[in-house]
């Protein structure tokens, strides 16, 4: 069930990006009809084929948006960090989710009525405007990301991958090793390859310098060069 917002969340107005853009009333009316949820590790935030009855802003910890293909495996389009929205598509569209997203971590995700944010969208330009952008530059990632999943090969789709996560989620205080832990499969579906090829390909980036790994953690040696294999494809 939905929670109330507890102290160690940012207040909404930090977190929602379109916040600038709305009237004094409209930011009265959100503030006052929004609920947070609270979700573990692992676990379901939305799943393909149901109906939406919300638009979500991630508040804190990392989801993961995919689908489930062929034999169980399954593929990740994208990642999201605090700030982010999502499942406004199928609300704007009045369509079904095409997409599961799960909690890569514990997070906590704003949630804000359907009606009330096609309200909004329909009497404020401005809001309307930053939400085409928003699937305008989507879905210029979604063609980027296409090219990138069928026409490179193993060593620039890992690569790539990885660079993703680095730009996505940013370095701890090292200056180097990512601040997102991924399973083998995790970055193997984010990839578009099987887990065995993720690993071996993964040995041989240690084995060349690129990288370092200790267990889930991944450190980044040698950003040029990764840049380059991702180039290269």
């Amino acid at each position: 069930m939905a929670k109330k917002i507890v102290p160690s969340l940012k207040p909404i107005e930090e977190i929602l990006s379109v916040w600038d853009v709305l009237t004094p009333d409209e930011r009265r009316f959100v503030r006052s009809n929004y609920t947070v949820q609270h979700f573990k590790k692992n676990e379901m935030i939305h799943c393909e084929g149901d109906r939406p009855t919300h638009i979500m802003i991630l508040a804190s910890g990392k989801l993961k948006v995919y689908k489930d293909g062929i034999g169980s495996r399954s593929q990740i389009i994208r990642m999201l960090k605090p700030g982010e929205h999502f499942s406004y598509r199928a609300v704007i569209a009045n369509d079904v989710y095409s997409t599961n997203v799960t909690a890569f971590e514990a997070s906590s995700v704003y949630m804000i009525k359907a009606d009330i944010f096609i309200s909004i969208l329909r009497n404020n330009n401005a809001f309307c405007y930053r939400f085409l952008e928003e699937l305008s530059t989507d879905l210029a990632a979604s063609d980027a990301r296409t090219i990138n999943l069928t026409q490179k090969h193993i060593r620039g789709r890992l690569a790539e991958a990885i660079l993703q996560m680095h730009k996505k989620y940013g370095v701890e205080e090292d200056g180097a090793t990512i601040s997102m832990y991924l399973s083998r499969d995790d970055l193997a579906s984010l990839s578009n390859m099987t887990t065995s090829n993720a690993i071996r390909t993964l040995a041989n980036f240690v084995l060349e310098h690129v990288i370092a790994m200790d267990g889930r953690k991944l450190k980044i040696i040698d950003i040029e060069r990764l840049k380059r294999i991702s180039k290269m494809g």
